[in-house]
């Protein structure tokens, strides 16, 4: 059964970090959501703890049957999605040369060719409706680049390039696309760094939480006249 309340929102890598974060403002706003995740009992157990009637879902992002099948599903019990988010997202830090060509393979297929390919299918979705939002979660690391982030630092770049073109393509169907580029995050995926000596880089003197990139991020959906751009949510660290 198919409540006609809120706006139906995906949300790849939506059961950690960043995409928890996204997920639970949304679903604060009255959104139903669908988590989708590549471990799906954490996926089923983030869609629980946000209230009733969302839905979980596996799907491993570089994989074009599994994104059909996740946008089956959501279709099936969502409706048509109106708000897509890109968060899921990989890094296997390292210099290039120690860098093995499947690290590389893994972080280009995840991060560029995931979030590609579940714009194509929502896309699809979205033309069908008259509209829709699209946000992919980028990195500053992919504007500035940063040293043992050559790959990581390249699909993130990846992203703005893509997320731009495609905000052109689809704009006259009225569906938008924008990129939110965090600084560093208090997630697992920063969870090794030294803290202590990154945040005397960052201006405001301190790593963000997730919850502050997601609120950029739900500004962005929710922006009627605000697609191709980059919003950096980074406490100044893009300045020094």
């Amino acid at each position: 059964i198919i409540l006609k309340m809120g706006k139906a929102c995906a949300v790849f890598g939506g059961s950690r970090g960043i995409g928890r974060a996204v997920a639970e403002l949304l679903a604060q706003k009255g959104c139903r959501l669908a988590i989708i995740a590549r471990n799906l009992d954490v996926a089923q157990s983030t869609a629980r703890n946000l209230g009733a009637g969302h839905l979980a879902l596996s799907c491993d992002v570089s994989s074009e049957k599994e994104v059909q099948k996740a946008f089956e599903e959501m279709q099936r019990n969502l409706g048509p999605i109106n708000y897509l988010v890109n968060a899921a997202g990989i890094n296997r830090d390292g210099l290039l040369l120690r860098t093995k060509a499947e690290d590389m393979i893994a972080q280009i297929h995840t991060n560029l060719l995931g979030t590609m390919l579940t714009c194509k299918a929502a896309v699809k979705v979205m033309i069908q409706q008259q509209g829709g939002a699209i946000v992919n979660i980028g990195s500053i690391v992919g504007l500035k680049g940063n040293s043992g982030q050559s790959v990581y630092s390249a699909t993130k770049a990846g992203l703005v390039g893509f997320s731009r073109s495609l905000a052109k393509e689809v704009a006259k169907k009225q569906i938008r696309v924008n990129v939110v580029a965090p600084g560093f995050i208090h997630t697992e995926m920063t969870a090794h760094l030294e803290e202590d000596r990154l945040k005397k880089a960052i201006p405001l003197g301190r790593f963000g939480e997730p919850h502050e990139v997601a609120q950029a991020v739900v500004f962005l959906l929710e922006s009627p006249y605000v697609t191709g751009s980059v919003l950096v949510v980074d406490g100044g660290l893009q300045l020094m």
